[in-house]
């Protein structure tokens, strides 16, 4: 039991000695003291087994009832209580699950090619800025409507994605990840350079707010229901997509390319496929983020936001769509929850990230491996 208690030392103490200029001594030693006993309480939580097993048997059925009709009310509760947020929350409250709901959309869409393919994407935040400036140029130039830009922003940034993939065709690895990383920063440079496009870093400003018919969608609560059906969506889509031979076609790629290219996959094909979808997700999440906000600049689409993104598909388990949306949430809600001890919060935010990846290196809802069929 005792044998990797250094391990468990180190970590604590390591954390304490960072927080020791911000908390004091005392503070520190508080700090330690609970990733300590936290580290511990996790480690060992199997030594709980046996009395889980007594209170199965004694209840006669599992913890995690099977009962369609349970589970069928489950869903609609939690289906209920998601539509029914705006009645409780306010304008504060709902934008941020707004950015929450805007961040799951991005996420999934980027599950497509790290999660499905196993293709590493750093410059993802690149397809998401095709899709703002898509909608904001569209709409200030040639008063382009936001239900018709969404499915234009798709289109460019999916052939951004089909540009970059048959640029990438041969490489994998860290060496895709160069390109990518390269890709985002060319971009960036073009969007702080073209100003007579782009306006430069001054951005885009006055970028027409949704509307339907004469209504104006400019509060939060349209805002909040405009990206719940997105993100609804984005779940059924990728979710079937992911069910489909294409998806089994891209977990074969992910476990083994040369092996799936033997078996007869046109795994060209299928590697750019999954980065024209992901890469359209990424545009509509763009679309989206710029009608809501009114204005965009280059800053809003960093290295950092792609890095962001892949922390929230990382966190939650690569190729797991329900913890990449748990991941997205926790990472948009996390910083909010803590911005009370701001002095603290990115101490105590990357703290738990560490934490998390090395107590569940796969992620909280790990990945649900299956048998590759024949595509």
């Amino acid at each position: 039991m005792f044998k990797r208690l250094p391990s468990h030392l180190l970590i604590p103490l390591w954390f304490g000695l960072l927080a020791f200029p911000f908390m004091g001594w005392r503070g520190a030693l508080k700090l330690a003291l609970a990733l300590f006993a936290g580290g511990l309480l996790i480690r060992y939580s199997d030594r709980l087994n046996p009395l889980v097993s007594k209170v199965k048997k004694i209840s006669g059925e599992s913890l995690y009832p099977q009962n369609p009709f349970l589970l069928k009310s489950a869903k609609w509760t939690a289906v209920l209580l998601i539509t029914g947020l705006p009645l409780v929350l306010d304008n504060y409250q709902m934008d941020v699950l707004t950015m929450a709901g805007l961040y799951v959309v991005l996420a999934l869409g980027l599950n497509i090619v790290v999660g499905f393919t196993g293709l590493l994407d750093l410059g993802y935040a690149a397809f998401y800025a095709v899709g703002a400036y898509s909608y904001a140029l569209l709409s200030t130039h040639f008063s382009v409507s936001f239900w018709l830009a969404l499915p234009l922003g798709a289109f460019f940034a999916g052939c951004f994605g089909l540009i970059l993939g048959v640029i990438t065709l041969r490489l994998k690895g860290d060496y895709l990840a160069i390109v990518t990383l390269g890709f985002i920063q060319i971009l960036h440079l073009v969007l702080n350079n073209w100003d007579s496009l782009t306006h430069g870093p001054r951005g885009i400003m006055g970028i027409p707010h949704p509307r339907i018919g004469s209504l104006v969608l400019n509060r939060p609560v349209y805002y909040y229901y405009l990206i719940l059906a997105i993100a609804v969506a984005a779940l059924i889509f990728i979710r079937r997509i992911n069910d489909s031979r294409i998806g089994r076609a891209w977990a074969a790629i992910r476990e083994d390319e040369i092996a799936a290219e033997a078996m007869g996959l046109n795994t060209t094909r299928l590697k750019i496929l999954a980065f024209v979808m992901g890469s359209a997700w990424a545009g509509i999440g763009g679309t989206f983020f710029a009608g809501k906000i009114g204005f965009i600049s280059p800053e809003s689409f960093t290295f950092f936001e792609s890095i962001l993104i892949l922390s929230m598909v990382v966190l939650g388990g690569i190729g797991s769509i329900p913890g990449v949306i748990l991941g997205a949430v926790i990472l948009v809600l996390l910083p909010e929850a803590l911005r009370g001890v701001s002095d603290y919060r990115m101490l105590l935010f990357g703290a738990a990230m560490i934490l998390m990846m090395v107590v569940r290196p796969k992620g909280m809802i790990g990945q649900m491996r299956r048998k590759v069929e024949a595509a």
